[in-house]
């Protein structure tokens, strides 16, 4: 989708950098990319603890280390 968009200089820049882009574009869409997938992180991480038949971590940790010993 073709559009737009007037990006400050200095965030546009640190983008470009803290991503290692090559074009202005590269930039843009890692950055958007990273965004979305920190944002369906946080998501999964508000849900996890609905999950009443799911492990908690001490039980998978407990379980682990009866697998090593």
């Amino acid at each position: 989708m073709k559009t737009t968009v007037d990006i400050p200089d200095e965030e546009l820049e640190d983008a470009i950098r803290f991503t290692r882009a090559r074009t202005k574009r590269e930039a843009i869409v890692t950055a958007i990319a990273d965004f979305n997938r920190r944002r369906r992180m946080a998501e999964l991480t508000r849900r996890a603890g609905s999950c009443p038949g799911l492990m908690t971590v001490e039980e998978l940790r407990r379980l682990r280390r009866r697998r090593e010993g």
